[in-house]
């Protein structure tokens, strides 16, 4: 996988947003299949920045009403948690 299929794209919560700006971890959507050392070295050659950590979650898919009052379940999903090298920051986040 190239660093363009595992980095989908960046979360932005409350939450995600504070720990963001107080303790420098940004969080992304990442593809499923990917382990912390290759979502690791994604960040790296994409932003240009040093990883210290990963971290990872599945947030699984949950039942909801779809159209027409249909139950129909949403996708599951990969977080990753990137912590960075004290004093560094990406670009444009």
């Amino acid at each position: 996988m190239t660093p363009y299929d595992i980095i989908k794209r960046p979360v932005v919560t409350e939450k995600s947003t504070y720990t963001q700006n107080k303790q420098g971890r940004y969080t992304f959507e990442v593809d499923l299949r990917a382990n912390k050392s290759q979502i690791k070295s994604a960040v790296e050659t994409l932003f240009k920045v040093k990883v210290v950590a990963v971290n990872t979650m599945h947030c699984r898919g949950t039942w909801r009403r779809m159209r027409a009052g249909q139950p129909g379940m949403t996708s599951s999903w990969k977080k990753a948690i990137i912590r960075l090298v004290a004093g560094q920051q990406i670009e444009g986040m």
